[in-house]
């Protein structure tokens, strides 16, 4: 839907670079730009899904290349390699992340090198994206967007790691748009709901005790997995639009807007919910 006074962004020719472009929202998001006429580089740490996602594409439209965020250099010769096949980077979408890879855990019980891996991909590989590419989109006046969660503004229990990251994510990118405010380049948050993706998979059969959590302490309303061309769809409008805040499902704005209160009253209810502390003892004592 396009918004009144807004110009709108035109995505035909535009040359977009995307991490975590494999599955999920990514490749989602990639099909969709792809349809709109942009050229795509396609960047993920899977080769093999992303050499399949990019056979799917106009050969002479995309580019795939291997990268680990979390190394700067390697990021800037991603962004080298594509400013040398299609002259320009327009929008850079920050995209690539990852949480607990075995179920839930607590600050206690969990792995610490893999809680300072989720942060550094998340939060430290984001950074890393936004500064590599910033040049460019600034000279382009383009748009950086970042794959930020409900988790920026909801408890992260037992996926702190994630939670922390996304909540930093949000901020940087906001800190970044007031920073290009007078530059015609903007910057941008995407904020998914739980989107049927490998990572909510945990929480949706995946892992019995996540299941049970998600159950307990969300309404039915806001426990709906939705899938990735949803929010591939609310992308493309939110590009188009420049929009600050890309919120999908609509039905959690509400609960971004009235965050103040919700921290306020949803962490009182996680601290005294019976179910809520039964279950994270149970995460703590299963075995590793």
């Amino acid at each position: 839907m396009k918004q009144k006074n807004k110009p709108i962004y035109d995505l035909d020719g535009k040359v977009v670079f995307i991490t975590g472009a494999a599955g999920g929202i990514g490749a989602a998001v990639a099909r969709a730009l792809h349809a709109a006429g942009a050229r795509l580089v396609l960047t993920d740490t899977n080769p093999a899904q992303m050499e399949q996602l990019a056979a799917g594409f106009d050969a002479d439209r995309t580019l795939a290349l291997t990268l680990d965020v979390t190394d700067a250099a390697a990021t800037r010769a991603v962004v080298a390699r594509a400013v040398e096949r299609f002259g320009r980077i327009d929008i850079a979408f920050a995209n690539a992340g990852i949480s607990w890879s075995n179920g839930p855990q607590t600050l206690l019980s969990c792995d610490e090198p893999e809680f300072e891996r989720i942060v550094e991909v998340n939060l430290l590989g984001v950074w890393r994206t936004i500064k590599a590419a910033l040049p460019e989109v600034l000279r382009n006046q383009g748009q950086i967007v970042v794959t930020s969660s409900i988790y920026a503004f909801m408890n992260g229990m037992c996926n702190a790691p994630y939670a922390t990251s996304k909540a930093g994510i949000e901020m940087l990118a906001r800190s970044l748009r007031a920073e290009l405010g007078s530059t015609g380049a903007s910057a941008s948050v995407l904020y998914p709901g739980w989107v049927e993706t490998a990572i909510a998979k945990m929480a949706f059969g995946g892992n019995k005790v996540a299941t049970k959590m998600v159950r307990v302490a969300y309404p039915v309303s806001l426990r709906q997995p939705i899938p990735p061309e949803t929010v591939a769809a609310a992308m493309i409008d939110g590009l188009r639009t420049r929009r600050a805040r890309i919120i999908v499902p609509g039905r959690w704005t509400p609960v971004s807007w009235l965050r103040g209160i919700v921290s306020i009253v949803t962490d009182r209810r996680i601290e005294t919910q019976p179910k809520l502390q039964a279950l994270m003892r149970d995460i703590e004592r299963a075995p590793k």
